[in-house]
């Protein structure tokens, strides 16, 4: 049925319309009013209507001036805080991929703001109600930055701290109560105590699109709490905002600047919160559903078949950025973060979808090409998750020179030997060393490499250490959610324990874990929270828990404690030395790790590694001499023992007047690297699963 546009009574809304700018998309506010622009291919008729504070409706206005897909008009008198929204009229045929509708209203895909959060519900395509619907909000860019700019991390020094913003400050008692688990929590004096203490450079925050929960996780009562699931690229969630979710992300950005803080956005554009064919119609899907996904082929192999979105994402819908205007939307999304929003960098979920053209995934698909070639988004820090669920969608080591990649071969590798599994001492040497095999010097940094022990998809480090099995009842799937292939050990017992041996070893290891991490070749990331003990009761999947479940506990005991005390110590060590985290290697370690001028590999019993020790079945332990070639230059032997019993190690002979001295022993339980102040000569003992880190240094006598 036709909708009747609203009559308008200008006495009570003055507004005018006139013609409009095409280009930028969106809202855009200049004097006297603001132009509304939409890209909108098939439908033949366009309405923006007007909705007052309390969301009813006042003014609808069609957009008359078309070019191309482009429709646009200028709306007099209008200011920053006006509601609206769109209504698209066309032909309705899901058959055909049109799902054109003026029954619902729809939100603008350059929206900045939306005036409140968009809770799940389930949307009729045919009749959908208004009120249940978020509005776009016209916003004004103006904001005081107070001349502070943008840090310069190089990239040998960063160090990604993964963050959510509810979950880190939602119970510190320290923060005050109506910024707790905002984004001004996330930059709250308290806070960034807490980063500057423990030696982080960078908040990798996850998801902050506004996102909405899926229908059938609010029939279980719970939520998207991760937020993976956008409804809108643009606009900052309000659930992190007290009152004004802009102005307070940019309030937090610019504080955590201030400190020397990156920000670093973990951003979602795989796929949006509209699922497949039974999921809402809340904004691409209404203006152009077929161009805007992607779908899979019919049986024909050429013909599309529109009733079956392409799923590579694994949540209902894959976004086309083969198409050109999907393409730009993404980009001025980042542009947008980068030089309004004043972040530095992005992580990018399931990053292989957005470079997946017809033949699949693409080393020089359009999206690569559009971001090296912008002269803003060229010059920003990306990184990638290497991995789709879609065909061919493990790209580990294929992303361009410029990328950083998440290497869940470090993190498999490192919690396989740690537990004690035996025979891989050239996998640890390799990933130790920057995985070379994956990201070779002649194409890629040694920073490519974003090493990781856990992440926010996965057990917490304090559970890896607690837990056999995966535990995820609370998310009403019979556990059957979440990775089943964890590398994880419970020394005994599942879960929490009494048991004082059993408890050493766990806080053991989880010092072994961090030493590694940070001792590590590459760029280390750090999941907030594993540096305080942190646990989620053996639950690695808990994107739907918003609860006491997720959010971390500030309430310390004295061992996690002295975790904090020896991980921001670890950290420093880190920042102190040249070589950790910035070795100049040659490609000499691809495939296996040979000795060079800078790296030196021995058994513990003191003679250089050789071709059968590399494979030997039960090796579980390895050593590393790193020197500079200058005099003067850093000195130093690890150790990595991850056996159930002490060995002895014979130590590199050194020249006369040089000795061994002990930096770091992670079977020191005191919070300190080590307690040990004498220096070592010939040999040493390295402790049942351990880590002994020793620096050349000048004899006194």
């Amino acid at each position: 049925m036709e909708r009747k546009l609203l009559e308008l009574d200008e006495k009570k809304h003055p507004f005018s319309a006139s013609r409009g700018q095409f280009l930028p998309l969106g809202a855009i506010l200049e004097e006297g009013g603001c132009h509304f622009s939409v890209y909108s291919l098939g439908a033949y008729r366009v309405e923006l209507c007007l909705f007052n504070k309390h969301e009813k409706e006042i003014a609808t206005y069609p957009l008359e001036v078309k070019q191309g897909y482009l429709w646009s008009i200028f709306v007099n008198k209008v200011k920053a805080g006006q509601l609206y929204g769109y209504r698209v009229y066309g032909d309705y045929q899901p058959e055909n991929g049109l799902l054109f509708n003026n029954n619902n209203l729809l939100i603008d895909p350059y929206a900045r703001a939306l005036n409140r959060v968009q809770h799940s519900f389930a949307q009729a395509q045919s009749d959908s109600d208004d009120t249940e619907v978020a509005k776009s909000v016209v916003i004004d860019n103006r904001f005081d930055w107070k001349n502070v700019s943008k840090p310069d991390i190089a990239d040998h020094q960063r160090i990604l701290y993964e963050v959510h913003v509810k979950g880190f400050s939602q119970l510190n008692k320290k923060i005050p109560l109506q910024k707790r688990g905002k984004y001004l929590g996330l930059s709250h004096p308290e806070s960034i105590k807490h980063y500057k203490k423990l030696g982080i450079t960078s908040l990798q925050i996850m998801p902050v699109f506004s996102f909405v929960s899926e229908p059938r996780l609010q029939k279980l009562g719970l939520t998207n709490y991760w937020g993976y699931n956008p409804i809108n690229f643009f606009a900052p969630e309000n659930r992190y905002a007290q009152f004004d979710a802009v102005d307070e992300f940019k309030t937090m950005v610019r504080e955590l600047h201030a400190e020397g803080i990156e920000v670093i956005l973990d951003v979602v554009y795989n796929h949006t919160a509209e699922a497949g064919n039974d999921g809402l119609i809340l904004s691409l899907k209404g203006f152009d559903n077929r161009n805007y996904y992607t779908f899979e082929k019919a049986s024909d192999n050429y013909h599309l078949n529109y009733l079956n979105y392409s799923n590579h994402s694994g949540c209902g819908n894959t976004v086309n950025l083969n198409n050109p205007w999907a393409l730009k939307l993404m980009l001025d999304s980042l542009r947008y973060w980068v030089t309004e929003m004043q972040v530095d960098g992005f992580r990018f979920d399931l990053a292989v979808t957005l470079a997946r053209e017809n033949n699949g995934f693409n080393q020089q698909s359009a999206f690569f090409k559009a971001l090296l070639q912008d002269p803003v988004l060229s010059r920003v820090k990306l990184i990638a998750e290497p991995w789709d669920i879609g065909p061919g969608g493990y790209r580990l080591g294929g992303f361009p020179s410029d990328w950083l990649e998440c290497n869940d071969r470090y993190r498999d590798t490192l919690r396989s030997f740690w537990r004690g599994d035996t025979g891989q001492l050239g996998e640890v040497a390799t990933r130790l060393l920057g995985s070379r095999d994956v990201f070779a010097k002649r194409y890629r940094a040694i920073c490519t490499s974003v090493n990781y022990i856990c992440y926010h998809d996965g057990f917490t480090m304090d559970d890896l250490v607690s837990y056999d099995h995966r535990h995820n009842e609370a998310n009403g799937e019979k556990s059957r959610d979440g990775h089943g292939h964890n590398l994880s050990a419970n020394y005994g017992v599942e879960g929490k324990t009494d048991n004082v041996k059993i408890n050493q070893i766990r806080q053991q290891q989880k010092r072994n874990l961090i030493s590694t991490l940070f001792l590590s070749q590459g760029t280390p990331h750090f999941l907030a929270g594993d540096e305080m003990g942190n646990s989620q009761t053996g639950n690695n999947n808990a994107y739907c828990q918003d609860n006491i479940l997720s959010w971390l506990n500030w309430d310390l005991s004295s061992v996690n404690k002295k975790l904090f005390d020896f991980t921001s110590k670890v950290i420093q060590l880190r920042k102190e030395s040249r070589l950790f985290g910035s070795l100049a290697l040659s490609d000499d370690c691809i495939g296996r790790c040979e000795n060079s001028d800078l790296v030196k590999w021995y058994h513990p019993e003191g003679d250089p590694m050789e071709e059968r020790d590399w494979h030997a079945n039960n090796s579980q332990a390895i050593g590393v001499e790193l020197h500079e070639a200058e005099q003067s230059g850093e000195h130093w032997f690890l150790i990595l023992n991850s056996s159930s019993y002490q060995i002895g190690c014979k130590l590199p002979v050194l020249d006369v007047g040089l000795a061994w001295k002990i930096k770091l022993d992670t079977a020191c339980t005191s919070g300190e690297l080590t307690d040990t102040k004498e220096n070592v000569t010939e040999e040493t003992k390295v402790s049942a699963r351990s880590v002994l880190l020793l620096k050349c240094v000048r004899h006194l006598t």
